[in-house]
């Protein structure tokens, strides 16, 4: 298990982690969400040794990281970390060797991954010469030639068209599937839902959430409930206590409930309100969470009184 164990760091007077705490397990896959400049890219060079925190420790089943357990770790950084004029299939047998591996062993593994990720062809071209997608499978190439027991991987998917990314996330389903522990950070929060068991949001250097995406959209979901009435609007719950309307459309609204109302109550209001359709708990998407988490954060401290 990789663990993130009270990651604080400061860039000269500014803080950009706060008590950073998460763990991603073997064949997990862990998305990491936050807006720009959260910390995530932070925590993730914590991780991997490219930067030392001020506070807090890195473990890899139990034990501190240091040199030799970080090669076993694969890293794709957001930014490019290649070397542009090496021809991929030198360049990819090169890092494998780096990591530990005999000649043949990289040229093997570098060989299998070009071909799996679609660049075969491309082999002896230097890395300048590729688009900027083909670079990116390049690079993941690169994280995954000596077959890593952890993969950490800064918003992989930023400038994949639709297809590279089904290959990419086929790529990390792959690796789970056979005990690599995975996390990646990513904006595309409907792919994160998607992808992954686990979510960690982070803002403002501070860990949010974290834990399964179904256990929390269950957790923040329990007390919204979608009615559609026949010819009806929503007026009709704008007058109920402890009931907000949280939005509308043209079958019916989604309300939120306070903790001490009983749906039941709503349930028969609805009733008289007009012909019921459709009336059941409906659980928020992530995109909603994340933007719930970030409102918490935002929201000004009320004054003493």
């Amino acid at each position: 298990m990789l663990e993130l164990s009270h990651l604080s760091h400061h860039f000269g007077s500014r803080q950009v982690l706060d008590d950073v705490t998460f763990s991603v397990a073997p064949g997990e896959l862990v998305g990491f969400v936050g807006p720009n400049g959260a910390g995530k890219t932070t925590t993730m060079r914590s991780a991997l040794g490219v930067l030392r925190p001020d506070r807090g420790e890195v473990r890899w089943q139990g034990e501190p990281v240091d040199h030799t357990v970080r090669r076993r770790f694969g890293y794709m950084p957001e930014e490019r970390g290649l070397y542009p004029k090496m021809r991929i299939g030198e360049h990819l047998q090169f890092l494998g060797e780096l990591r530990g591996m005999s000649g043949g062993q990289a040229k093997e593994a570098s060989t299998r991954w070009m071909e799996r990720l679609g660049v075969r062809e491309r082999a002896d071209d230097a890395i300048e010469k590729l688009s900027l997608g083909n670079q990116q499978r390049v690079q993941l190439a690169a994280a995954l030639v000596h077959q890593p027991a952890a993969l950490v991987l800064d918003e992989p998917f930023s400038g994949l068209d639709p297809s590279a990314v089904d290959d990419l996330a086929g790529v990390l389903e792959e690796e789970t599937a056979r005990g690599a522990a995975v996390v990646f950070s990513s904006h595309q929060l409907d792919l994160v839902e998607r992808l992954c068991e686990k979510v960690a949001i982070i803002a403002e250097g501070r860990l949010l959430a974290f834990g399964e995406v179904d256990a929390l959209r269950d957790e923040h979901g329990g007390r919204r409930v979608r009615v559609e009435l026949e010819n009806a609007g929503c007026d009709w719950a704008q007058e109920l206590e402890g009931v907000g309307v949280v939005a509308t459309d043209e079958r019916g609204c989604l309300l939120e409930l306070a903790g001490d109302v009983d749906p039941q109550q709503v349930l028969h209001a609805a009733q008289i309100a007009g012909r019921l359709r459709h009336f059941g708990y409906e659980r928020p998407t992530l995109t909603e969470l994340f933007r719930e988490a970030l409102a918490e954060t935002t929201r000004p401290v009320p004054a003493p009184p």
